[in-house]
């Protein structure tokens, strides 16, 4: 079977997360540089594979001090481990245009299977002949199974950052 190579298009496309702030606002974040590369057979769907990786340098949360932060010892620590990767084991429809991703996220040294929601479009052509899919994708982790144990209580109760962390991805690829 001929394989096909899908690069993503990063002008239309965003890397992203959220996680609580104080047990009650959403603090939301991207990854400003990073890859994505899907091989597949024929069809966009059949055996198909995904490569990710994201520069932890690239945060933006828009706030330079909290993104300095993330970078931290305390966090990410991207002196040391400049980038986080994921690679796909499995990727299978559960029915219509409705998928399950399931690949290994690397953070740090720390290595752990995640289960990605993945809602995909028809394989369609653009204005320019250029085969085109678009995939969102999602799914929630707790940071500490990656070793991200930086927190702080607060008076109240609670603590100013929630352990999960919800992912989400809006992409779109080009195949090449």
């Amino acid at each position: 079977m001929e394989q096909k190579k899908w690069q993503i298009d990063p002008t239309h496309s965003e890397i992203g997360f959220s996680v609580k702030h104080m047990m009650f606002t959403t603090v939301k974040g991207t990854f400003k540089d990073f890859s994505v590369q899907i091989n597949s057979g024929s069809d966009f769907f059949d055996e198909t594979a995904f490569q990710f990786s994201a520069a932890i340098q690239s945060i933006d949360t828009a706030n330079e001090d909290r993104d300095n932060h993330l970078k931290s010892a305390d966090f990410f620590d991207a002196e040391q481990h400049p980038e986080l990767r994921f690679n796909s084991i499995s990727f299978r429809q559960l029915e219509g245009q409705k998928y399950e991703l399931i690949g290994e996220l690397q953070i740090k040294e720390v290595v752990k299977e995640i289960r990605l929601g993945v809602e995909a479009s028809e394989v369609m052509t653009d204005p320019w002949g250029n085969s085109r899919i678009a995939l969102r994708m999602h799914t929630a982790i707790n940071r500490k199974d990656w070793g991200l144990n930086w927190n702080a209580a607060l008076e109240t109760g609670g603590v100013l950052v929630s352990e999960e962390v919800n992912l989400s991805i809006e992409a779109q690829f080009i195949a090449s």
